[in-house]
């Protein structure tokens, strides 16, 4: 195990991302065992009350399963984690397997457009104030992904449900990322102003296709993130 960052962190900081990183990169996979606390504690440079608040953090997580009386085990966090996750794996981009994002994509087309519809209904007056904005953003691609961004708070937010902004918030950190990189192509910024007009005169004309426009842009959205091919590249 080395250290990871050069960055100063506070001990408890650094403890948490050592570890999540060499669980990320496989030098601890799951199912393996972490070493007993006094050695990782020694092996990371940090004091035991210190690594064993940080496990403690991991395993509510559920990164790690703490046993007491037996070495920590690293969880399938794939198939036994939760959504929480994502903002914590958020910053550590350049550990995820490359079909984290097309993945991530795909989940969103099935949860935003019906979320969207009801939204709409609910309030179509904020929705139509936001849109009204979009010939504001020009070519920058940051001013469209904070853009964008908002239009989907926009489609949980008054949706009557209590869960789905919870979800979204954690997709916070990473669409900022990919967005930036996506809105830099000029045929997504195409396509989303496109989007933008189709989806505010349908609101403003009964609100009648709204979840099938929402649904087909992010279909296209995947697809030209598919074609961008980006690699790493976003994740720097």
């Amino acid at each position: 195990m080395k250290q990871h960052t050069d960055h100063p962190m506070k001990p408890q900081q650094f403890a948490e991302h050592t570890l999540l990183i060499d669980i990320l990169n496989n030098t601890f996979p799951p199912g393996s065992r972490l070493p007993n606390e006094r050695d990782l504690a020694e092996q990371i440079g940090v004091t035991r009350p210190t690594l064993r608040e940080t496990l403690q953090r991991l395993a509510r997580e559920k990164w790690i399963t703490i046993q007491h009386g037996k070495q920590t085990v690293v969880n399938d966090y794939w198939g036994e984690g939760g959504l929480g996750m994502l903002a914590t794996m958020a910053k550590y981009a350049e550990f995820l397997p490359p079909d984290f994002i097309p993945n991530l994509l795909d989940f969103r087309i099935h949860l935003l457009p019906p979320c969207a519809a009801v939204s709409v209904r609910q309030s179509p007056g904020r929705f139509l104030d936001h849109l009204s904005k979009a010939d504001q953003l020009g070519d920058d691609a940051e001013a469209f992904t904070g853009f964008d961004w908002e239009l989907q708070i926009l489609m949980v937010k008054y949706s009557n449900n209590l869960i789905y902004p919870l979800i979204l918030n954690d997709f916070s950190e990473i669409y900022q990322k990919l967005g930036i990189l996506y809105f830099r192509l000029s045929t997504a910024r195409k396509s989303s102003g496109q989007y933008y007009t189709a989806l505010q005169n349908d609101i403003e004309n009964g609100s009648r296709k709204v979840e099938q426009i929402v649904r087909d842009v992010m279909r296209e959205s995947l697809q030209i993130w598919q074609d961008m091919q980006p690699g790493k590249e976003w994740k720097k």
